[in-house]
C-alpha cells in the first residue's frame, strides 16, 4: 500500500499525463487522517462508484497537504469543514455564525475555483474533554475555569493534535480570548488515536477531541462548555473543484443526498462503530449506505 505522501505524488503523475483532457477520466476523493474523513471519503468512493464512476481515493493526508492538493487539481472531492476554511485557509478573524460562516467560505472559495455543496448537520468543531474525578479539572464545567486554572499556575496537561497548539482556531486562538498561558511544558502533541487513551490513562488532563467522537460518549467524558464561543462551525461540507463538477453536473445531487443523512448524533454512532467497536471502515461505511437506500 503507498504511503500518502507517495500515493499524492502517483495521483499528481496521473492528472498530469492526463492533462489534455477535459473531463478527468478518474474523480479523485481525498480525506484527512482521521476516522471521520476515513469514513466519509470511503462513503464517498462506495457511493460514486456505484453510480458508475471510476474513483481513486487518496486520504490519510494533512489538512494543509489536502487543501493544496484540491487546489492544484491533484484532488476532486473531498469533505472539509467550514470552521478550517474560514480561519486556516481564509484567514477569518471575525466569529460569525454558523450561517454566516457557510456563505463566507462559499463565497471566498469560489474565487479559488471550490464549490461548497449544501452543508451537513455535522458540526465537528474543536472541544476540550475531562474525565471524570480527576483531581486537576473535578468540578470544572467551563473553558473559563480551565483558563482560570492555567492562570492560577495549576500544572494541567493539555493532550492536543500536532496542529492544535500552532492554529489561530486552536490554541493560539484560544488562549488569546480566554486569557491564559498553558505554556509549553503543560502541552503534549499527539496523534489523535492516542488522545484519547492518553486521557483514560491520567497521562493528561484535559485533551482537544472533535465533537462529533464516538470515544466521548464511550467513555463518559465531560466537554468543557465554550462560553466564550471561541469555536467557529465546523459543519461537514462536500467541497468539489469547479472544473470537476461542470463535467460531472450529476456529482452535485449525489453528494448533497449524502450529506443530507449527516447529523452530530450519527457521525458520533458512526466514529464509534470504528474507534470503540473496532469495525472497518469499509464495512461501516458500507452498512450505512444500505441503511440509509443509496447502495
Amino acid at each position: 500500500m503507498f504511503k500518502p505522501v507517495a500515493r499524492l505524488v502517483a495521483v499528481t503523475i496521473a492528472l498530469a499525463l492526463g492533462a489534455g483532457s477535459t473531463v478527468a477520466e478518474t474523480i479523485t476523493v481525498g480525506g484527512k487522517d482521521f476516522t471521520e474523513q476515513f469514513l466519509v471519503a470511503e462513503m464517498t468512493r462506495q457511493l460514486l462508484e456505484a453510480k458508475g464512476y471510476d474513483v481513486e481515493k487518496n486520504d490519510g493526508l494533512g489538512s494543509t497537504v489536502l487543501r493544496k492538493a484540491q487546489e492544484n487539481g491533484q484532488i476532486d472531492i473531498y469533505w472539509e469543514y467550514t470552521g478550517t476554511s474560514l480561519v486556516v485557509y481564509n484567514k477569518v478573524k471575525e466569529q460569525l455564525s454558523p450561517e454566516e460562516t457557510y456563505e463566507t467560505v462559499k463565497e471566498l472559495d469560489a474565487e479559488k475555483g471550490l464549490v461548497w455543496l449544501a452543508p451537513s448537520r455535522a458540526n465537528n468543531t474543536y472541544a476540550l474533554a475531562i474525565r471524570q474525578d480527576s483531581p486537576k479539572t473535578d468540578g470544572m464545567e467551563t473553558i473559563s475555569d480551565l483558563a482560570a486554572a492555567y492562570r492560577d499556575g495549576t500544572p494541567v496537561v493539555m493532550g492536543a493534535t500536532a496542529e492544535f497548539p500552532r492554529r489561530e482556531d486552536g490554541l493560539i486562538g484560544l488562549e488569546k480570548v480566554y486569557d491564559f498561558k498553558a505554556g509549553r511544558a503543560n502541552i503534549r502533541p499527539m496523534e489523535i488515536g492516542l488522545v484519547y487513551p492518553a486521557l483514560a490513562n491520567g497521562d493528561v488532563d484535559v485533551s482537544t477531541v472533535g465533537a462529533t467522537d464516538g470515544r466521548i460518549a464511550s467513555m463518559n467524558l465531560t466537554l468543557l462548555e465554550d462560553d466564550k464561543n471561541f469555536f467557529p462551525n465546523y459543519a461537514l461540507v462536500p467541497v468539489v473543484r469547479e472544473e470537476t463538477l461542470k463535467a460531472n453536473p450529476e456529482l452535485k445531487d449525489i453528494l448533497e443526498t449524502l450529506s443530507g443523512k449527516f447529523d452530530d448524533a450519527t457521525m458520533q454512532r458512526l466514529n464509534g462503530e470504528v474507534d470503540v467497536h473496532k469495525k472497518t471502515i469499509d464495512a461501516v461505511a458500507e452498512t450505512f449506505l444500505k441503511e440509509q437506500g443509496l447502495l
